[in-house]
């Protein structure tokens, strides 16, 4: 190993700079949060949700993205599962509208899909959400043991 000085500063010179171009790449990415809210609809099976987004460290509306949902049931992994849905911008800034028809009452895992760009950053993520489906109830599911 050489020890020359200037080898150890470039060194140090590049590990400085990996880890300020680590840190600008983290600090411009969007994380979202997501407030997902079904009701049933009039058809048997199928609910009308929202899903509202925000960015996860300031709380800003997501809006003009493109939003998918898919659907399956964890405790079925393969046998029962959704095409994604695409969701339309809501009134409400940063709001998104879909309708799902599901196959059976259970417990759904929504994987939330979103890209496009916001304000002066690209956002792309997948938010998923476990909700569990009755008829004329829609609530959180518990949590599974494991």
């Amino acid at each position: 190993m050489p020890q020359r000085p200037d080898f150890w500063r470039t060194v140090a010179a590049l590990v400085a700079v990996a880890a300020t171009c680590a840190a600008g790449g983290a600090a411009a990415q969007v994380r979202a949060k997501a407030d997902l809210r079904c009701e049933q609809a009039s058809e048997v099976l199928e609910y009308d949700c929202t899903v509202g987004l925000v960015d996860s460290r300031t709380n800003e509306p997501l809006t003009g993205l493109a939003v998918t949902i898919g659907a399956d049931m964890p405790s079925m992994a393969g046998a029962h599962s959704l095409r994604p849905v695409v969701a339309a911008e809501g009134p409400a800034k940063g709001t998104y509208r879909f309708r799902l028809a599901l196959e059976m009452h259970g417990d759904w895992a929504l994987q939330i899909n979103l890209s496009g760009a916001t304000q002066d950053r690209v956002v792309r993520d997948r938010v998923v959400r476990v909700l569990r489906f009755e008829d004329g109830r829609v609530g959180e599911a518990p949590p599974t043991r494991r």
